[in-house]
């Protein structure tokens, strides 16, 4: 017997399994947002694609199983299920296992260095370091403690921590920060922030390399990469990935980069000498 229009419509939000009625369910799951209130069986489909017939089916089955509630109103919201399941990833979760495949994947395009920074009071430090395959390189190792203002691992950290003003409204922007002759004159860098459930920062991955092999056009070339490596990692976190997708799919971001020079926070500004002009950094 054929299946009928309504059980072969495809939802929204999701990627097909195969599995027609997985996908449906999970795409009833992944309609609610964190800032949601409860939704009604005609938010959901909306948001869902799904006919309500449909709908009122799969949310029963998933109150069942404590993945849905309904409240005494008839809205719908996540059940506790699905906090458990959540419990039980994060305790089985280690970051290099997320991370390490990213970086290597990115490090096997680039050529180049890949690092990844977290925020240590007003410190950051690198966590993770791939080492670049050319025999001239920027040197990054593991443990390193650089200041944040400087670079663009520690920009980024710093814009995603909430510091306002420029650059780090451009930051938070176009989700990446392009760094030349900033920490170092002969390196460069470009990174980009990683995020867990809630948008929670992680910390900063990163290409970096000698300015004389990374310019402006070569950390271009490898913005859109990093920035999808970046939502990849997020993705596996429990983020969303969303825009750091579309701040790779926007044409050179970077170019700002090519013609501001980095303001100092308060915390890096200092008197100028006497007679001597203040010197300005590059960003």
């Amino acid at each position: 017997m054929p299946r009928s229009s309504e059980s072969v419509r495809t939802p929204q939000g999701v990627t097909a399994s195969g599995i027609d009625v997985l996908d449906r369910a999970a795409s009833i799951l992944f309609a609610f947002r964190r800032d949601d209130d409860p939704l009604t069986l005609t938010q959901l489909s909306e948001r869902t694609g799904l006919y309500k017939s449909t709908l009122s089916r799969l949310a029963q089955a998933l109150c069942h199983h404590h993945l849905l509630i309904r409240r005494e109103d008839g809205r719908y919201w996540v059940g506790a299920s699905a906090m458990r399941l959540s419990a039980i990833y994060e305790a089985g979760l280690d970051l290099s296992d997320v991370l390490l495949p990213v970086m290597k994947e990115l490090n096997a395009q680039t050529g180049e260095a890949v690092s990844f920074h977290v925020r240590e009071r007003d410190h950051r430090v690198c966590l993770y370091r791939i080492a670049s395959r050319h025999s001239i390189r920027a040197e990054v190792h593991q443990g390193d403690v650089q200041l944040l203002e400087r670079g663009a691992g520690g920009r980024v950290l710093l814009a995603f921590s909430g510091e306002p003003g420029m650059p780090y409204d451009d930051v938070r922007t176009h989700y990446v920060y392009l760094s030349m002759g900033e920490r170092d004159p002969e390196t460069s860098g470009i990174s980009a922030p990683v995020f867990r459930v809630g948008q929670e920062l992680v910390g900063a991955l990163g290409i970096v390399g000698p300015a004389s092999r990374m310019g402006i056009d070569e950390m271009e070339r490898y913005r859109p990469r990093l920035l999808q490596s970046a939502a990849h990692a997020t993705a596996a976190l429990g983020g969303n990935p969303a825009p750091l997708l579309a701040a790779a799919a926007a044409p050179r971001a970077g170019a700002h980069a090519r013609k501001t020079r980095a303001r100092p926070s308060s915390a890096e500004r200092q008197p100028a000498q006497s007679g001597k002009p203040e010197e300005k950094q590059h960003g």
